[in-house]
């Protein structure tokens, strides 16, 4: 009886508190802000207000001290907007949470201050949404800090000191569905942490320095779709606490002390979309480490130690449309690398340090690819004629600095490319980038710049002309003109050689009869030349032709 008649007190004194704060608000001046600096030197008051004795002297306090001696309203160095209920509190260098402001506020920023706990200010405040107390000096949060936010969906604790939490951390949160506890001091999660979060979407345990994880860290959070473990001091993928987020879409784990993927890695995140690896010290991927990532669509393996192109294991990630994995060890990449990634659409092979060679057919598989980033590998000077051709669906190629000194006209198919990015290699320009020159101005591809020859070094390629480099004939149509008539003309003498060679003896014998033939015609002509010229001669003489006249004997 004394439980239920001590709650009906103190929640009528609850309601009569604000009241009160709605009184004070309605009368406030321009006055200092002496209630917040009661509060803020009077911390044992500061966490008994909830009880009986602090409503009483807070109802004193206002009863007995004079309005101009309180100023109720904002604090000095935040802005407070009655419209839109947002209170921006930013470097105002506050060590307490506010008392004064107004209890429909929804949205309070209180970042970059010297705020060291979470008090019970949080009580006045029901219909908080947004809760911003990044970049403080929080070491702890106590029990219950948040019983009465229900309304709230996003908390942000991050770039703070706090060392641990547990179940009892956030209850009341019953609505929060965003949690930031980034850059913090968290060594471990226990068992069902956060489990009174049922509706929590996103939660950010990036750069705190976690080494330890319960198989049961993230059991109670049915709707989790985002996880960042990145950046901790995890030596091993925690795969035993996955079974409880099987609606996880987005995990981040990069940053860690990886070193080896086991088989099944990922094992009861059949839904996941975006995995992030990147800078694990991944020197090995066990043949099935992916296995079961069916709906993987993008995937970031930059910056670890691998040796070569995990192409086997990569194979189970039949749906993955983008791939980083740039800032590894190989020298080379050979034909297939990409093999099953039938719905590649982008990849980025960024900084691969080692990397030297591309070779034809690379790509062989990738067919959907639009987008190729090969950029600051500094030692890749050869890439195959070819290798990027087959690629009908390629718009964007990116060739950023690199080792190219030139590029071959059949390294790739120009006639659907939207974007090509040659800057920062040390390109030779001579007559065999200009092909190059005549389609950067057809089509304004790309901006390359000359290493050399040296009176060329630093001139734009689309500056040029044929003449600077150094080709002999100005017109294109001209050099294609002879070149097809080279070529044909090859083929002719090719085909009528071997003609010739084939039917060789019957050639002969033709030939043999050819110059028989020719010898008697040439003597009758030889003939009738004589008897024309004979007729000839008796005409332009003027001598008439003798008519031998028949001796008749009598």
């Amino acid at each position: 009886m004394r439980i239920v008649l001590y709650g009906w007190v103190e929640g009528a004194l609850d309601s009569l508190m604000m009241i009160l704060f709605q009184w004070l608000r309605i009368n406030r001046n321009s006055g200092l802000d002496e209630m917040n600096l009661l509060f803020r030197h009077s911390k044992p008051f500061a966490h008994k207000i909830v009880t009986l004795k602090g409503m009483l002297f807070l109802l004193v306090l206002a009863a007995f001290l004079p309005s101009s001696a309180i100023a109720v309203g904002c604090p000095t160095g935040c802005i407070c907007n009655d419209e839109t209920y947002i209170v921006q509190c930013e470097h105002s260098k506050l060590d307490v949470i506010p008392i004064t402001l107004n209890p429909a506020i929804q949205r309070l920023v209180l970042r970059n201050n010297k705020i060291r706990t979470v008090d019970a200010a949080f009580q006045f405040y029901r219909d908080l949404q947004y809760v911003d107390l990044s970049s403080n000096h929080l070491i702890n949060i106590p029990t219950k800090s948040f019983q009465h936010q229900d309304k709230l969906q996003e908390l942000h604790l991050n770039k703070n000191n706090l060392s641990s939490v547990n179940n009892k951390t956030f209850q009341g949160l019953k609505a929060l569905t965003v949690l930031n506890l980034r850059e913090n001091l968290l060594l471990e999660l226990s068992q069902g942490t956060f489990s009174i979060l049922p509706k929590l979407e996103e939660l950010n345990l990036g750069h705190n320095q976690i080494s330890k994880i319960d198989s049961l860290a993230f059991h109670g959070l049915p709707n989790l779709r985002v996880l960042y473990l990145d950046d901790n001091q995890l030596t091993s993928v925690p795969t035993p606490a996955f079974p409880s987020i099987t609606n996880l879409a987005e995990l981040h784990v990069g940053l860690n002390g990886f070193q080896y993927l086991q088989d099944d890695s990922f094992k009861g995140l059949n839904r996941l979309s975006v995995l992030d690896l990147s800078s694990g010290g991944i020197s090995n991927i066990s043949e099935h480490g992916f296995r079961g990532l069916t709906t993987l669509r993008n995937l970031n393996l930059a910056d670890n130690r691998l040796q070569q192109i995990p192409t086997s294991q990569l194979g189970y990630l039949t749906r993955l449309e983008e791939l980083t994995i740039g800032q590894n060890e190989y020298v080379n990449l050979p034909k297939g690398s990409f093999k099953g990634l039938t719905n590649l659409r982008k990849l980025d092979i960024t900084g691969a340090k080692n990397l030297e060679h591309i070779e034809k057919g690379v790509f062989s598989d990738n067919m959907n690819l639009e987008t190729i980033k090969l950029v600051s590998n500094r030692k890749l000077e050869n890439l195959e004629e070819g290798a990027l051709v087959g690629l009908p669906n390629l718009r964007h190629l990116v060739l950023r600095e690199n080792a190219f000194k030139s590029l071959p006209e059949s390294v790739v198919s120009w006639n659907e490319l939207r974007a090509l990015e040659l800057t920062d290699n040390p390109i030779i320009c001579d007559c065999q980038l200009l092909w190059l020159l005549n389609l950067a101005n057809q089509k304004n591809l790309t901006n390359v710049q000359c290493a050399s020859p040296l009176h060329l070094r630093d001139r734009p390629l689309k500056s040029l002309t044929s003449d600077d480099l150094g080709c002999s004939f100005n017109d294109p149509s001209q050099q294609v003109i002879i070149v097809t008539f080279c070529v044909s003309a090859t083929i002719l003498l090719a085909v009528l050689g071997l003609f010739l060679f084939r039917y060789r003896i019957k050639v002969r014998d033709a030939l043999k009869d050819y110059k028989f033939n020719k010898r008697a015609i040439s003597r009758k002509e030889h003939e009738y030349q004589k008897t024309f010229s004979e007729d000839e001669y008796t005409l332009r003489t003027g001598q008439l032709p003798i008519k031998h006249i028949p001796v008749t004997e009598l």
